[in-house]
């Protein structure tokens, strides 16, 4: 297999852009500083795609290992065959290679390895030759009887000879590949009921879904209930067919002992065939399954982390509480702490006037313009008492419910404790959501992804994949942002491109030593810090107290000089000019010339086009272009929800059936996939993201249950066009 062609062929690319990607992914480049500085490479490649890349060329490169492993081992055997090196050759999957190897892998003790060490291999191979002449069965097994091999009589011979053949039939390739995409095309995954009470599994009590059609949550359900005990799951396939693609290339139908070979065949199917066939099918669905549910996480954490920031609002972080009451603190417009607190407006303390006396005084102390409500415990009391206090303030400050997922883990981390030694645990947290609101990503780096909660099932997904992913949105998250040298935390930090944990205290430790970074330069004196991590990291930090602009952009070090050139070629003057009057640069730059300028700067056109947007907008934050988080200053209950209601709610979730949306009622109602629009859509990411502020009307309220159905499908638009 020629690696670069495959995937030049897998993702449909210039085959030159994949040699050049693949040559940095092995220089070690990662893929934030690949996608972001090295476009006229890759043909501007964005993350997402490069990550899959690699992915890919990963396991292109184990399969072609695991071919030659293989292909050496039947050689020293010396059962290497044209046939066999062709079918190496060809195969495309690792489970192609597997069943290739199968009859020559060293294998633990079978009943036939006892049987060819009885010697009765001879007898095996004269039944499975069929031949016409060939004499009785009878007549044959006698001449195999050997006490002292343990072969007392001819039915002993025999039984041993089957045992031979079926597992000759079982090793076949061709067969095992053949049943396994028969019956992925035909067969149905079922599950039946283990037990009388099924409880949240009911659906499943007796259940069948092709394999070719099932979703992946479903699978993912279905062995989360087989682990649990309350279901039986196994692979539903028509036998009469199965035993036609055994038989078909094995069995002649002559004599006696193509009797006895169909036999066999019989008995590989039932408990050497299809058994495999059934784990392997199973294994493949569920890799399947948590393979998209990952790219779900993975989507819905991009999504979440690239939420628009709320800058530059004195921030009061409302931790709800019954018994222990309700953590408060107050942050100032860059998070810092300013103030913290305790108050009990909720059941069983009830203290509803002195909470709004406290609240209303650090209001007025502070400046407070935003409330920030965890979505835990007595959330929604909270939430109603918050809003009566907005109401009777009447001086415009506004709310926000905020996922308080993973903020506990924050909270009593070894990374709380450091940030914040004076503080309990209630107390952090409390600050960790009032941060939330003001900028989710700094915020939300500090937490290990799978504690965010913006997927399904993430809890039964391989951990190392997952992380993996999940770590690469972060990565590229941050570094698509960018990162302010001289505020940001080691957590962020140690997401930047080329930094890890590690370098990550370091540049803290040095900034905490000598004061704030006056330079990009500057870096380079971070202990352990070298050319190679300066280079992979410069261009995602930004220093916007250097005197050098470039310092605050993401332009690189290297196009420094590049970027100095076409100011002046533009006619503007690097050190008087102000960011106000770059705005006419790409004008300008248009007017002299894309290609001229590329010649003359020796850059390529991408970098030219980044340069520029760069200096004309030094530092922007792409979050600012998406919608702003929808904040509330009154609220609602589920008793207060009518079907028919119409809502404005935000997407917190987006799964494979269907989106959860905060409507402002504590609990999340649920939109399923056919109730998100009126046309076809194979998944609700293709029309919502996590964030995502849309309108919705209630369809039922459940209130023991705490359900909500919602639809996003207006009931009443036939109506209003007919009139």
């Amino acid at each position: 297999m020629n690696i670069i062609e495959t995937l030049t062929k897998e993702f449909n690319l210039k085959q030159t852009h994949v040699e050049n990607t693949v040559k940095l992914i092995d220089d070690k480049n990662t893929i934030p500083f690949i996608a972001r500085y090295r476009k006229e490479l890759t043909g501007s490649l964005d993350d997402q795609v490069l990550r899959e890349l690699s992915e890919r060329l990963e396991y292109l490169r184990n399969l072609e290992a695991q071919r030659e492993k293989v292909a050496a081992t039947i050689t020293e055997q010396g059962a290497m065959t044209d046939e066999i090196s062709a079918a190496l050759e060809a195969a495309a999957t690792l489970a192609e290679i597997e069943d290739i190897y199968r009859p020559y892998k060293p294998k633990k003790k079978t009943r036939a390895s006892v049987a060819r060490e009885k010697g009765l291999l001879p007898l095996a191979e004269k039944i499975f030759a069929q031949q016409k002449d060939c004499p009785a069965l009878s007549e044959l097994a006698e001449q195999f009887v050997d006490p002292e091999k343990g072969v007392e009589d001819g039915k002993s011979a025999l039984a041993g000879a089957g045992d031979i053949i079926a597992e000759m039939i079982s090793d076949d390739a061709a067969i095992r590949g053949g049943l396994r995409t028969v019956c992925c095309a035909h067969g149905s995954i079922r599950s039946d009921g283990a037990s009388e009470n099924l409880g949240v599994y009911e659906m499943y009590g007796e259940f069948s879904e092709p394999i070719k059609s099932i979703p992946g949550h479903r699978i993912l359900a279905l062995n989360r209930g087989e682990r649990e005990k309350a279901l039986k799951v196994s692979i539903d396939f028509d036998r009469t067919r199965a035993m036609e693609i055994v038989c078909r290339n094995h069995v002649n139908d002559v004599g006696e002992c193509s009797q006895f070979v169909r036999a066999a065949a019989e008995d590989a199917y039932d408990r050497l065939i299809f058994p495999a066939i059934e784990r392997e099918i199973r294994n493949m669905l569920t890799e399947r399954a948590q393979e998209s549910a990952i790219k779900v996480f993975s989507v819905n954490l991009r999504q979440l982390l690239m939420q628009p920031p709320v800058k530059n609002r004195v921030t009061l972080g409302l931790d709800p509480g019954y018994r222990t009451g309700c953590k408060v603190a107050v942050v100032d417009g860059t998070g810092k702490v300013l103030d913290t607190g305790v108050i009990y407006p909720v059941p069983p303390h009830s203290k509803v006037e002195q909470a709004k006396a406290t609240i209303k005084a650090l209001v007025k102390k502070h400046g407070v313009t935003m409330f920030a409500i965890g979505n835990g415990t007595a959330s929604h009391e909270t939430e109603v008492f918050a809003a009566q206090v907005i109401k009777e303030l009447n001086c415009g400050i506004t709310y926000m419910v905020v996922s308080e997922a993973g903020a506990s883990v924050y909270s009593a981390s070894k990374l709380g404790a450091q940030e914040f030694p004076d503080y309990d645990v209630s107390l952090r947290s409390a600050v960790s959501i009032a941060r939330r609101l003001q900028d989710p990503l700094s915020e939300l780096v500090k937490i290990d992804p799978k504690a965010i909660g913006v997927g399904q099932y993430q809890h039964d997904m391989p951990q190392t994949q997952l992380s993996d992913a999940l770590d690469g949105v972060v990565e590229d998250c941050v570094n698509s942002v960018g990162v302010d040298l001289n505020t940001a935390s080691a957590p962020l930090l140690s997401r930047v491109s080329g930094i890890g944990g590690a370098l990550a205290n370091n540049i803290v430790s040095y900034r905490q030593e000598n004061g704030a970074f006056s330079s990009r330069t500057q870096l380079k004196k971070v202990p352990k810090l070298g050319p190679r991590a300066f280079e992979q990291c410069a261009g995602f930090l930004r220093v916007s107290e250097s005197k050098n602009m470039l310092d605050g952009t993401a332009v690189h070090p290297e196009s420094y000089d590049a970027a100095k050139a076409l100011l002046e070629k533009c006619g503007f003057d690097i050190k008087s000019s102000k960011t106000s009057d770059l705005q006419p640069l790409m004008e300008k730059a248009k007017a002299y010339g894309f290609s001229r300028l590329c010649s003359e700067l020796e850059i390529g056109q991408p970098t030219l086009i980044d340069i520029i947007n760069e200096l004309m907008k030094p530092g922007r934050d792409p979050r600012d272009e998406l919608p702003a988080p929808l904040l509330r200053t009154d609220v609602i209950g589920m008793e207060d929800l009518k079907p028919g209601m119409e809502l404005t709610g935000t997407v917190r979730n987006v799964i494979d059936f269907g989106a959860f949306i905060d409507i402002g009622v504590h609990q999340d109602g649920l939109v399923h996939i056919s109730k998100i629009t009126r046309k076809y859509i194979k998944h609700p990411s293709e029309v919502l993201n996590v964030g995502d502020i849309v309108k919705v009307w209630v369809l039922s309220v459940d209130t023991d249950k705490k359900r909500i159905s919602l639809t996003m499908v207006d009931p009443n638009e036939k109506e209003r066009k007919a009139n």
